[in-house]
């Protein structure tokens, strides 16, 4: 268990936030290494030229490390949908095959698939939200011999509830099926292991579970396409030409893949102070610490008749509320108004705790519910 870190985020005390799967708040020293970023930028002669290839080399050797990578599997780009962009790019789809993902995915992980399939004559397959919250069964059934591209989060975004990406994984390779992760609401939160999942590519934006700016996201490629197709060509995520006749070589390893860029010392300073924090506290710290929260979620909001989520089907650091045979219009608003924020989500609402939370946050939630929502 992690102590409460309240004390290292600007949040005031009457505030309760727990929409961290929506944006996390900045840690104070984060905001430091950005304020140090700024006063850079405003004397640029005090920019030590190795600035960013030191620090960019710091922050992926940390990436690395959280999903079981080497440094060199790693590349930093802008945003989730720049490395979906990227993984589609490289990954073939052939007239009748389908690309397998879940009903109501986030949309940075299904737009470029959309245009992908109709471009190609493909078809999407997409898994129907089972009423169990047990995606897992349901996925491997989707998985047939005309499944060219699995896309796919290791928990729904809006309800926290879980799919076993071993098991995916197993399945796409017995298929010959190419597996892509949109991570973004795992890393830093909870084990991800690339070594036991082997998904072809993984992508994550760090504004959530990894305390980033947004514009900060990293990329993991498998060895197998450390030779592909970059959507941008850049001096970053290219080698300088042998001789002035030459051409410039992407770079080896997932740097090729590298956006251009990423030279924005402000942002690089304040996602490495950030992954740095992360990394130390550590993903199964972070769950053994929420779960006792969202397991208090899950038991007030039983007592009160809503669905959640249950058991071994959840993560511990998201859970989704629905309220059977009610749609209360503006919840998220109206709770704001109590100092209590959360996300809107389908149906219900989506409640993710981080360290900054306790169990009273819990409790000031169901507070504000009761006066909201008919039990």
């Amino acid at each position: 268990m992690i102590d409460n870190v309240k004390s290292l985020f600007d949040i005031p005390s009457d505030i309760c936030y727990l929409n961290c799967a929506a944006q996390s708040p900045m840690l104070k020293s984060a905001k430091i290494s950005g304020n140090a970023g700024l006063a850079i930028k405003s004397n640029p002669w005090t920019l030590d030229p190795d600035f960013w290839n030191e620090r960019s080399g710091e922050l992926r050797t940390l990436l690395a490390q959280m999903i079981s990578a080497q440094t060199n599997d790693i590349a930093l780009i802008p945003s989730t949908a720049y490395g979906v962009a990227t993984a589609a790019k490289n990954l073939s789809l052939n007239k009748g095959q389908n690309i397998v993902l879940l009903e109501g995915q986030f949309p940075s992980n299904v737009i470029a698939w959309e245009q992908k399939a109709n471009a190609c004559g493909g078809e999407l397959s997409v898994v129907k939200r089972p009423d169990d919250y047990d995606w897992t069964p349901h996925v491997l059934e989707a998985i047939t011999d005309k499944t060219a591209i699995v896309t796919l989060p290791p928990c729904h975004w809006t309800d926290g509830s879980k799919i076993d990406l071993v098991a995916v994984g197993d399945r796409c390779r017995d298929k010959g099926a190419a597996l892509v992760i949109d991570a973004t609401q795992a890393v830093g939160a909870m084990t991800i292991d690339v070594t036991a999942i082997q998904p072809d590519f993984l992508i994550c934006s760090s504004y959530k579970w990894l305390l980033s700016p947004v514009g900060s996201a990293f990329l993991y490629a498998a060895p197998k396409w450390q030779e592909g197709e970059s959507i941008e060509y850049n001096k970053f995520n290219c080698d300088d030409p042998d001789s002035s006749f030459g051409m410039h070589q992407p770079k080896a390893g997932a740097l090729r893949y590298e956006m251009g860029g990423r030279n924005n010392f402000i942002l690089l300073s304040m996602a490495l102070e950030s992954a740095t924090q992360v990394s130390k506290w550590g993903a199964e710290g972070v769950q053994e610490t929420l779960r006792p929260m969202t397991n208090l979620v899950a038991e007030m909001a039983g007592d009160r008749g809503w669905k959640v989520p249950i058991g071994e089907n959840r993560v511990a650091h998201i859970i989704g509320i629905s309220f059977p045979n009610q749609k209360i219009e503006n919840l998220a608003k109206k709770l704001a108004t109590e100092n209590v924020f959360v996300s809107e989500r389908g149906e219900g609402i989506r409640v993710s705790p981080y360290l900054y939370n306790s169990k009273d946050d819990i409790k000031q939630l169901f507070s504000a519910l009761d006066r909201f929502v008919v039990v």
